[in-house]
């Protein structure tokens, strides 16, 4: 195996299994034309960062790849106590707006509720 010439370090991959409907509502970005996510991490991310998402959604055995890009980062002891993490903003592509659609059917109602999120 060579490395590769190009010196770009390979986007790190993220587990994200959310259990509830609740969880993904505070997650889900929808303020993103094509959907994003909050993603929990204490790594040290730079905006337009690439990042690989595997999320898994409630009650949904499948889990769906995100190939995203960092588009803000919540630091440390942030103020409101924000968790520390990323928001990746997913891609222009079907797989990820079908991911998208599923994502707001779950939700239903919850879309336009003013409860609180881990995101703006």
């Amino acid at each position: 195996m060579s490395k590769s010439s190009s010196g770009a370090a390979r986007p790190s991959v993220i587990q994200l299994a959310i259990k509830e409907k609740a969880a993904l509502y505070a997650a889900y970005i929808p303020l993103f034309a094509d959907g994003g996510i909050f993603v929990p991490s204490n790594r040290d991310y730079k905006l337009g960062d690439s990042v690989y998402v595997l999320i898994s959604l409630p009650d949904d055995p499948q889990r769906y790849p995100v190939a995203g890009k960092v588009a803000w980062v919540t630091p440390a002891k942030s103020a409101g106590n924000r968790t520390q993490g990323i928001g990746v903003r997913f891609p222009k592509d079907d797989k990820t707006q079908a991911l998208k659609l599923k994502i707001e059917e779950i939700l239903g109602s919850h879309l336009v509720s003013d409860k609180a999120t881990q995101t703006i």
